[in-house]
This record gives structure tokens, C-alpha cells and sequence, in this order.
């Protein structure tokens, strides 16, 4: 028995080795910036956070530049606070222009770049992200972001490249947000069925009320004949009285 329990327990532990090596070498590949979540709908608001991992083991990541897509600008775009961290926002000039809440927009949010504070930033085996609300999204397929990420002793990882479907993930992927277009209301003609359905139910009610009352009536009018027939019974039964 243990003979046979030794090849299997040694096949286990060369398994899990060549495993924990594959992940290993996985793992670096898969850590880039991204979009979170990576899907929304068109013309709706908000809430994404741009996650940014550190692959440097001796640097810190201290500037980060999200590039918003020249082909589908969003008229609104807003950041929350992240301690540590200073943000700019950079504008540019839309053709034609953006319309939200009834307002024409002619610039558009172009750039956000977070600046970390002095001997902060993202540290080795560290992420962070940084939220942002933007609306009303574009009626586009999907939004392509372009990262730039600088780290304390100057490199730059850039995540610029746009992934195509299909294909296999870019060595510097850019951020996606799939965008799905939206669920057409209900017309005006879909509801008319229900109404008329309303209609014959208020007919079928009304016409139900004027049945119980015939029912009602003709019942009354039984038991009028029926007391009236022994009431004549009862008086053909006593005698006459005598004068």
C-alpha cells in the first residue's frame, strides 16, 4: 500500500510545482491598469474606478494620466478625492457639441492626471484606484482609455494598446469599457392593448352588476309569490266567524 501511495504523493507535488510556476509566470503579464467594471450602458451614468497595480519592486508609482477617447466624449466627468494624491483635469474643445440636460456642451474632459504627494504614491506590491462618474455615455461600442503610469526613478509603463476581439491580449493593453445600448421603452401603441383590456374588464364588471341585481330582483319577486300562496292557504283554512 504505501508503495502505491508514494508515486501518486510525488505526481501531486510535480503538479502542484509545475502549477505554481505556470501562475508565476502568468501573474506579472496579467497586472495592468484597468476599468472597473468594465461594462455599462449608453446614455447612462456612472461610477468607475481606474485600477492601477505597481509592478516595479523598488519604485513607487507617482503619476498616473488617463487619456479619455477622442471618438466618444463624455459631457460630464467628475473625480472623488484620493488621499495622497493631487488631480488635474484637461479639457478640450467638442464638434459638435455635447448635449446634456438640455444644455450644449463645447468642451469635453480630454485628460485626468493624479499626481502622488511627496514620498507617497503607490508602493511596491501595492494597487490603488481612482474613482470617477461620468455621463451620460457615449453611443459607442466601447470606450478605450490610455494609461500612462510613471513611476519614482522615471520609467513609464504605457497602456496604450487597443485590444481587438478575437485576438490575443496586447503586451501594454489599454483600459475597455464595453458599452451596451440601451433597452427601448414601451410605445405609446403597446400600451393601447392594456388599455382596452381595462375597457372589457370595466364592460364585464358593469354588465356582472346588472346580472346580480336581475338575480336579486327575480328572487324577490319568488319570495313575494311564495308568501303570498300561503297566506291565501292559511286563510281558506279558518273558519268563519260567526255573527
Amino acid at each position: 500500500m504505501i508503495r502505491l501511495r508514494r508515486p501518486a504523493t510525488a505526481a501531486a507535488l510535480t503538479l502542484t510545482a509545475v502549477t505554481a510556476a505556470v501562475l508565476g509566470l502568468a501573474g506579472p503579464a496579467s497586472a495592468h491598469v484597468t476599468v472597473n467594471p468594465k461594462e455599462a450602458t449608453q446614455g447612462s451614468y456612472g461610477r468607475f474606478a481606474f485600477r492601477v497595480p505597481n509592478e516595479s519592486d523598488t519604485a513607487s508609482t507617482a503619476k498616473v494620466e488617463v487619456n479619455l477617447p477622442e471618438n466618444a466624449p463624455v459631457g460630464s466627468v467628475s473625480t472623488m478625492p484620493v488621499p495622497g494624491w493631487t488631480v488635474a483635469v484637461e479639457k478640450r474643445k467638442v464638434d459638435p457639441p455635447i448635449e446634456v440636460h438640455g444644455s450644449q456642451l463645447t468642451e469635453a474632459v480630454s485628460k485626468l492626471t493624479w499626481t502622488a504627494a511627496p514620498n507617497g504614491g503607490v508602493k511596491p506590491g501595492e494597487f490603488q484606484e481612482f474613482p470617477v462618474s461620468m455621463g451620460p455615455l457615449p453611443q459607442v461600442d466601447r470606450m478605450v482609455f490610455k494609461v500612462l503610469q510613471t513611476y519614482s526613478d522615471g520609467n513609464v509603463s504605457r497602456w496604450i494598446e487597443e485590444p481587438t476581439p478575437g485576438a490575443e491580449e496586447p503586451e501594454n493593453p489599454a483600459p475597455v469599457l464595453t458599452l451596451a445600448a440601451a433597452e427601448a421603452s414601451a410605445s405609446p401603441a403597446a400600451s393601447a392593448p392594456a388599455a382596452a383590456a381595462d375597457d372589457d374588464d370595466d364592460d364585464d364588471a358593469d354588465t356582472g352588476a346588472a346580472t346580480a341585481f336581475g338575480v336579486a330582483g327575480l328572487v324577490a319577486g319568488l319570495a313575494g309569490l311564495i308568501l303570498g300562496g300561503l297566506a291565501f292557504r292559511r286563510t281558506r283554512r279558518e273558519p268563519a266567524a260567526k255573527s
